[in-house]
């Protein structure tokens, strides 16, 4: 059975036993207060035994008691605490058996539990009365929850008394209310002595400071130095002009991990897109490290790359088989009705899709092996303690102008290729150089627009421009090829016809893409010459 999913947008404070819920109908906005209402609940918590959820701002728990009894999953909140509301997506899934996670469940964690199994870490019972605010028109805008909550850590399933924490924390979460809410609530709530939570989720808080978990889930918003940004971290914020090579590069490289665990989930339920985004991700990160790769010691960035190279190599065979079935779809389809048409269509839909199936069926394989886990573990590490070289102290600026400049160089050796190359086989191997060469500065130019800001946007734009151009030549020689194989093997003379047109159309394309990057390099050789940025 599929997980439902919903966006959960709330914000919770700390408060004393004796503070008194505020008249909430006081704040702007809020016509009245519904009648109060008092539920029983208890939450079984789940992990890793090393906290390995938690760190990371992921809660997966069952729960019994209240309208929404049953296994909940929260996924990372995209605002931290004392930020502003968090707003974090929240799936659920029926009470089932006490000691197993749904599988509609453990699809979104794999990418975090990395092979371990997740067992009971904390157990909480919350007492919570429930404030229900309407808005002048009956509408039901958030919720106030007063939770007083006794919680204790589990040892193999068993409360370990000596852990026994009691609190009070007000929630409020929106219902079909707009976040503006937040703002005149809090200040009512405030007033009446509350204050934002210093834990992001009650987890962290039964956890304790005194653990690794609880530190990193509690530190919601904590701005790390540079080189350090760890899970849950705000790396975004380390890069400014003056920031350091390495927190350049650590900023980009962290957003293009979260990109493959946030995709992992998406890949292994085929939605789509999803493997374009991972497999982009893992581009970015290869691109990357291979620009800066004078900061770093060789041989961790030399395996990392490799790696990534593997991974990146299992999610282009299904996405290219995709792109692949799409383009001769559409083709076909355009083509006038006629005898053989069915016949072509359903020879070209069978190749195409036994590829996909196949090269799906090795993905899915490759993300539930240790290979992968570690290549996660790695990716992490990397981030969170970068082996920069000790003599490799650089300006961030300084450092991102010599990366674009050599891309940029290696770009415009490219196009010279192009135009020694004999036309046929070598001419199309050079074009695709181009197109690779175009995404490595399209990329590095991204990680350089954190300290180099519009212009080197204006620089990943043109790169671009011609990567997509120079795409549609590739997908054009490799359905030219297809076609080609499956005409030499079905000599039936219905479809000899409606092959030889697509053949012509491939041509068609691959003409159309070259005199397209040829003036897309026109127009932008002025801008990718010496001194890019």
């Amino acid at each position: 059975m599929e997980a439902s999913r919903g966006l959960e947008i709330e914000k919770k404070y700390d408060v004393d036993t004796a503070t008194e819920v505020p008249a909430l109908e006081q704040a702007p906005g809020v016509a009245r207060t519904g009648k109060p209402h008092t539920d029983l609940l208890e939450a079984v918590y789940f992990d890793t035994p090393k906290h390995g959820l938690a760190g990371r701002r992921i809660t997966l728990r069952r729960r019994t008691g209240g309208k929404d009894a049953g296994w909940h999953l929260k996924l990372p909140p995209q605002a931290a605490a004392g930020e502003g509301p968090q707003h974090r997506t929240e799936l659920h899934a029926p009470l089932g058996r006490p000691d197993v996670v749904p599988d509609s469940l453990l699809t979104h964690l794999h990418a975090y539990l990395r092979g371990t199994v997740p067992a009971p870490v904390v157990r909480l019972e919350t007492r919570r009365t429930t404030y229900p605010l309407y808005g002048p028109d009956g509408v039901h805008l958030a919720d106030l929850a007063d939770d007083q909550v006794t919680a204790v850590r589990l040892e193999d399933g068993h409360p370990d008394e000596a852990t026994r924490q009691e609190w009070r924390e007000w929630e409020l979460e929106l219902v079909h209310g707009d976040p503006d809410l937040f703002g005149p609530v809090e200040d009512l709530l405030t007033a009446a002595g509350a204050q934002p939570a210093g834990h992001a989720a009650k987890l962290a808080r039964a956890l304790g400071s005194d653990t690794k978990a609880g530190k990193r889930a509690a530190a919601a918003g904590e701005v790390p130095a540079a080189g350090a940004a760890g899970p849950g971290s705000a790396p975004a914020l380390l890069a400014g002009k003056r920031a350091p090579a390495a927190a350049v590069v650590t900023v980009y490289v962290a957003a293009q991990i979260d990109q493959i665990l946030a995709s992992d989930a998406d890949v292994r339920n085929e939605e789509p897109d999803a493997v374009h985004a991972m497999r982009s991700a893992t581009r970015r990160i290869r691109s990357v490290l291979a620009a800066y790769s004078r900061l770093y010691r060789a041989s961790p960035v030399r395996k990392l790359r490799s790696e990534l190279k593997w991974l990146g190599q299992l999610l282009g065979q299904p996405r290219d088989a995709e792109v692949l079935g799409k383009q001769l779809r559409e083709q076909l389809g355009g083509l006038p009705p006629g005898e053989g048409i069915a016949g072509a269509a359903a020879t070209v839909e069978q190749r195409t899709g036994s590829d996909y199936d196949a090269a799906y069926r090795l993905l899915r394989e490759a993300l539930g092996s240790t290979r992968y886990f570690r290549l996660l573990d790695k990716l992490e590490d990397f981030r969170d303690n970068p082996p920069v070289r000790a003599e490799a102290v650089t300006p961030g600026r300084r450092a991102a102008t010599k990366a674009v400049d050599k891309a940029a160089k290696r770009l415009r050796r490219s196009h010279k290729a192009v135009k020694r190359a004999r036309r046929g086989r070598e001419e199309e191997l050079a074009l695709h150089r181009v197109r690779k060469d175009a995404k490595r500065l399209r990329h590095v130019a991204e990680s350089a627009a954190l300290v180099h800001g519009k212009r080197a946007g204006k620089v990943a734009k043109a790169a671009h421009r011609q990567q997509k151009i120079l795409g549609q030549f590739q997908d054009a020689v490799v359905a030219r090829d297809l076609l080609a194989a499956i005409a030499a093997e079905y000599s039936d003379p219905a479809t000899a016809g409606i092959y030889a047109e697509l053949l012509n159309q491939q041509e068609e394309r691959m003409g159309a893409a070259k005199a397209g990057s040829r003036k897309a390099w026109k127009k932008s050789r002025d801008l990718l010459g010496h001194g890019v940025i």
